[in-house]
């Protein structure tokens, strides 16, 4: 038995050695700074530095920007989450429907936004939602449509990083919802058409309910990545027009790469932890409740 626990210590051992050194290390160093000034000056000498307890946390909550980041992420995760989620239910159940045909061409169209480069994707966006020669504008301009300032324009900016967005993940997530149909078993949905059941009731009475599980973990997944909405604005709109598309990551970012307010940014950055792991309860929490009705 011991020779069995050693053998199970010596396999997990490297895998828990990088896990403290890249992982672990960095984000109590990163907390420590939080509680600090470390900026540009303790850079140069870290006698310079100084423990300041709690006080960029308070900074921060009286800072406007840091509040109009909040908003404009927010935002981005209220309108992105569902759409994505929704794109990506809908592309696994056209996929797993037996009237397709060329699935895996079809899987693969889908899924390669996934894997092409976010700052690649995001130029050429940048260049589709162009306000005179971009294509979307073209297109809406064959219908009549004035064009729209898309990344200049405050009301138009964040939805239009959302839309983006959605198009560049959602295959990830239909990949694993499609895993989850399949593995529903036909017996259900033979049962369900022999007991009167129209296709919509199969959907809400056999789908939903066999894929909550995965259900929860692409939201959860999902939430976290539109909560660290950073490339997109920082390609497209540099946080423009009038801080629409300033997120909190590109605050954080600006905080300590730009200013040089390390401790500061380090404070954003357990802030936003903080967010998104309440975040988290509050979807299991309504997941389990869900399952109890």
């Amino acid at each position: 038995m011991q020779r069995g626990k050693l053998a199970g210590w010596i396999f997990v051992g490297p895998a828990m050695i990088a896990i403290a050194v890249f992982f672990v290390v960095p984000v109590a160093g990163a907390l420590a700074m939080s509680f600090t000034d470390f900026d540009i000056y303790a850079l140069a000498d870290i006698g310079n530095l100084r423990f300041v307890g709690f006080d960029n946390y308070a900074n921060l909550l009286q800072t406007p920007l840091f509040w109009q980041a909040l908003a404009n992420t927010g935002f981005f995760v209220i309108v992105g989450v569902p759409l994505s989620m929704a794109a990506s239910l809908g592309a696994a159940l056209l996929l797993n429907s037996p009237l397709v045909r060329l699935r895996g061409l079809f899987r693969t169209a889908l899924f390669a936004p996934v894997v092409t480069t976010l700052v690649a994707v995001a130029v050429v966006w940048r260049y589709l939602l162009h306000s005179r020669y971009g294509l979307v504008n073209h297109g809406l301009a064959q219908l009549g449509i004035a064009p729209i300032d898309w990344l200049g324009d405050p009301l138009w900016a964040m939805p239009a990083i959302a839309l983006m967005s959605v198009w560049k993940n959602f295959g990830y997530n239909m990949i694993i919802l499609l895993a989850g149909l399949q593995a529903i078993p036909r017996d259900l949905y033979e049962a369900a058409s022999i007991d009167g059941a129209s296709r919509w009731r199969q959907f809400l009475d056999v789908t939903l309910p066999s894929l909550a599980p995965m259900l929860l973990m692409v939201g959860i997944l999902t939430m976290a990545a539109h909560f660290q909405l950073f490339a997109e604005p920082y390609v497209m709109t540099q946080g423009g027009p009038a801080q629409r598309t300033v997120t909190v990551l590109y605050f954080m970012y600006e905080e300590g790469f730009k200013w040089w307010s390390l401790g500061s940014a380090s404070a954003v950055a357990f802030l936003l932890f903080i967010i998104m792991f309440a975040f988290t309860l509050l979807q299991i929490r309504v997941a389990r409740r869900s399952e109890a009705l």
